[in-house]
């Protein structure tokens, strides 16, 4: 049976990714996590509980999964309640840096400990998780956005070790990052003003698309991060 996993399945990007794999159909069953279970909304989802804050949580959902052939995280935080992207390092804050690090590397690091080992051994299987351009330090040119900008570059590189550490065990595993282009969900509503025309995508389009980059994926592609369209965004 084969089986996706999709975490952060009642976020704009990670309800869409869901909705594009049952239309897909190449997958007997999806794993829908998320906070707040979602409503089954086709055959063949089941839908359960994910908090990224809390391990044993993880383990639980983890522990629904025989075998999945495909995992994506699609979570992360740029601003909620007070926390704001910084845009001078006077506006630094310990406690919105550690929010974003808990939910853009803790998180998704956690359910990687989990998860990896549902992969198979013999056959190619992808792990991903949303990242963000921003991310690359040789792509850094405007500052700004600390916190989130170091979260996303921390995430980077923890999937760049575990690209490397499962290769071993599990050579044709590919794990890897995905920037979904600005998207037009609750992350980047503030900030969409002063976007050309085109820039802006709805989730289901940028679903659409990085399911065609996770389906063209090569173990040579493990440890990178892709854009939507299918490039390498650079470290």
């Amino acid at each position: 049976m084969a089986t996706a996993v999709v975490i952060g399945a009642t976020g704009g990007i990670g309800g869409a990714l869901v909705e594009e794999l049952v239309r897909r159909g190449a997958h007997d069953r999806i794993l829908a996590l998320s906070r707040h279970p979602m409503a089954p909304a086709a055959a063949g989802i089941v839908s359960a509980r994910l908090d990224l804050k809390d391990e044993a949580s993880i383990a639980a959902a983890a522990a629904q999964v025989e075998e999945a052939d495909l995992v994506i995280v699609a979570t992360g935080i740029l601003q909620t309640g007070d926390l704001r992207p910084e845009r001078s390092y006077r506006a630094l804050d310990a406690e919105t840096m550690l929010e974003s690090l808990r939910i853009n590397l803790v998180g998704p690091a956690l359910v990687a400990k989990h998860f990896l080992p549902r992969l198979p051994r013999t056959r190619r299987s992808v792990f991903a998780a949303l990242s963000a351009r921003v991310g690359s330090i040789s792509d850094n040119r405007l500052g700004g956005w600390h916190s989130y900008r170091a979260s996303k570059a921390a995430l980077n590189m923890t999937l760049a070790n575990l690209a490397i550490e499962l290769a071993r065990e599990r050579p044709q595993a590919i794990c890897v990052g995905l920037h979904p282009g600005t998207v037009d969900t609750g992350l980047s509503a503030p900030f969409q003003r002063g976007l050309a025309s085109g820039q802006l995508f709805t989730p289901a389009y940028s679903a659409l698309c990085l399911l065609d980059v996770i389906a063209r994926l090569s173990p040579d592609d493990s440890g990178h991060v892709m854009a939507w369209d299918g490039s390498r965004i650079a470290p």
